[in-house]
């Protein structure tokens, strides 16, 4: 009974079977081999060994790869560009070369987006996330070839897929390119905010209203002059993100290890750059001195400069608009926001800002994550800085935040506000701010006092002036016009 079951012919085949499985096949499992030794890798991953052991290593955010699409493609094409650099200067078979190209398409398409599996908090400078591409796209173009994955003496993650690289020029290079893509498309939103607060500056352009200093009341304005003034900030914001995003554009790719471009040939940094250019179609160069760029965090403390700022700024922005829209019995209300949720568990008919809310505590994290980068750059010792990791979380994870928040306020905030008009020009009428305006016809200390008993006795500034005999009535109708009182104009000439 023994040797039917040995020489079955079914048990047979299933023995083969596993063996198969387990040493190569398409399914099952395969053992790969590095410093460490050797590890089984199933063959369902594209990933192999070394990015096995990251995954093992780093389970610390929860964030892996995969979750910033952009830089999975930006790796892509550093890739692709290394490959035809190295095949232009004799390196690479060209066939080999092609495979990898298309490799290199075929994840840029995101296609195998789950098999980047590596923390984005990691130790070893961006190591494993660089290893995690060179796995991945070196199965691909052996599963392209015929070749079973994990046949690396026809396509090696080291030896083909990262030829003239380091981790230290291949992923600093990778985040560049992603920093200045998110930053592309954040301008986008921008856009979108500065245009819907500019159609709300026209809408109320004839909206007369009280300024406030001090959170008291000033003199007087339109709100239209107020939106545009919204307008104006966030666009400008815009230079300061291209000032950022141009920084992106010098790479460090041929410095290899340190800047010193070893086991590189001498015409590949020309070379890479060109094919970087044609693969992105971006003007990226190459850095005049590769050992100042390896460790330099230029870029990354000018992306968070410039979000930390433009954080600041649009967070005011929407306590202004909390502020402009409170009450709205017992507030200002001078404008209202759109309803978009019951806001409260217990208090019946009660709206919520919600979405300055959202938007203000978004900006508040890309305020506190600007120290983050600052320390993380600070941090770097000597030829390279191993806090790059968390730098570009932090950039990458603040940048999309940022772009969601703008699209919302934008979208589900502004379009829908509306003016209290005759709120507004009732605060003006009433206000004791209107004395500044006759201020350069009765003088300082009248106006003081004016404004002083006004505010005593609930009267009008107005009324006080032509009731002491400083002023007529028709003279302080003339003075006091709202619509007068918003924009620079010459002292009226009374006939005595």
């Amino acid at each position: 009974m023994f040797f039917d079951i040995i020489f079955n012919p079914k048990i047979i085949s299933r023995i083969k079977n596993k063996a198969y499985l387990k040493y190569g096949g398409s399914m099952g499992t395969r053992i790969e081999h590095d410093l460490i030794g050797d590890k089984e890798i199933s063959n369902e991953f594209y990933y192999g060994v070394q990015t096995a052991r990251a995954k093992e290593n780093f389970q610390i955010s929860g964030t892996t790869l995969k979750i910033y699409p952009d830089f999975i493609k930006a790796f892509a094409q550093v890739k692709k560009a290394a490959a035809t650099a190295n095949a232009k200067l004799g390196l690479l078979d060209n066939t080999l070369k092609d495979y990898i190209c298309k490799a290199c398409d075929e994840v840029y398409s995101g296609k195998y987006d789950e098999h980047f599996v590596v923390d984005m908090f990691q130790g070893g400078a961006g190591t494993s996330t660089n290893m995690n591409a060179n796995e991945v796209i070196a199965n691909v173009a052996l599963e392209l070839m015929g070749k079973r994955k994990g046949d690396y003496e026809h396509c090696h993650p080291n030896n083909h897929i990262n030829l003239s690289q380091s981790t230290n020029d291949a992923y600093p290079t990778a985040i560049h390119i992603t920093l200045y893509n998110k930053i592309k498309k954040l301008m986008g939103t921008y856009d979108l905010l500065s245009n819907a607060f500019n159609r709300k500056a026209e809408e109320f352009k004839d909206v007369i209203k009280m300024g406030r200093t001090q959170l008291q009341d000033a003199v007087p304005m339109t709100l239209g002059q107020e939106f545009k003034g919204f307008a104006d900030s966030v666009h400008d914001d815009i230079e300061y993100l291209k000032l950022a995003q141009r920084a992106c554009l010098e790479v460090n790719m041929g410095a290899t290890a340190i800047g010193t471009g070893i086991n590189s040939h001498p015409l590949y940094t020309k070379e890479v750059e060109t094919a970087l250019r044609d693969i992105t179609g971006n003007p990226y160069h190459v850095s005049k001195n590769l050992i100042k760029a390896t460790p330099d965090q230029s870029a990354y403390l000018g992306v968070s400069s410039a979000l930390k700022m433009s954080a600041t700024k649009i967070a005011k922005i929407c306590n202004d608009l909390r502020l402009l829209s409170s009450g709205p019995r017992d507030g200002i209300h001078e404008i209202n926001l759109p309803a978009m949720q019951p806001g409260s568990s217990i208090m019946p008919g009660k709206v919520n800002p919600v979405i300055p809310e959202v938007v203000g505590q978004v900006c508040y994290y890309i305020i506190g994550q600007d120290t983050c980068v600052v320390l993380a750059a600070e941090a770097g010792q000597l030829q390279l800085n191993v806090f790059e990791p968390v730098a570009a979380y932090t950039l990458f994870k603040s940048l999309d935040m940022l772009t969601n928040a703008l699209k919302t306020l934008a979208l589900l905030c502004v379009d829908g506000i509306t003016a209290n008009k005759e709120e507004c020009r009732e605060y003006v009428l009433k206000s004791i701010g209107l004395v500044t305006a006759l201020n350069p016809y009765i003088g300082y200390a009248n106006s003081t006092a004016i404004a002083k008993e006004a505010l005593d006795k609930n009267l009008k500034v107005g009324d006080l002036a032509v009731e002491k005999g400083l002023l007529t009535r028709e003279q302080v109708e003339r003075i006091i016009e709202p619509e007068s009182l918003i924009a620079p104009r010459e002292k009226i000439k009374f006939e005595k």
